[in-house]
């Protein structure tokens, strides 16, 4: 994976964010109660800042070395988008409470993707 492979996934996933967060807000807000225009709400919430963190992760990775732990970050907030925000987009439309317990494994990847390009960059750059 590269740089541009993040810089585009986060760029793709934006224009999902917005279009799955104007659905939302427009499409489905006659039909949802207000328990799942939150739920929903959260998914774009979280889908928007993560994909923001893939786009500035192939924004950084252009001027500096893509490492494995960076690479593993990336991967991390691709993956955390899917299953947290997706598992939330799909307990909000179907009710299957059942899905809400993926979506902590997403939160746990995106702490995992934060915290490993954390780690990448304090190796590549040491105080």
């Amino acid at each position: 994976m590269s740089a541009r492979f993040f810089l585009i996934s986060g760029l793709g996933m934006m224009i999902v964010a917005v279009l799955l967060g104007a659905f939302g807000a427009h499409a489905l807000k006659a039909m949802f109660n207000e328990h799942q225009i939150q739920i929903w709400k959260t998914a774009s919430d979280y889908h928007f800042y993560h994909a923001l963190g893939l786009i500035a992760l192939g924004l950084w990775s252009q001027k500096n070395a893509l490492t494995r732990l960076g690479t593993a970050a990336g991967v991390c907030l691709l993956l955390g988008i899917v299953i947290f925000s997706g598992s939330l987009y799909l307990l909000a439309i179907s009710g299957i409470s059942k899905l809400g317990l993926l979506t902590p494994f997403g939160g746990l990847l995106f702490i995992a993707g934060w915290s490993l390009w954390l780690a990448s960059v304090l190796r590549q750059h040491p105080a």
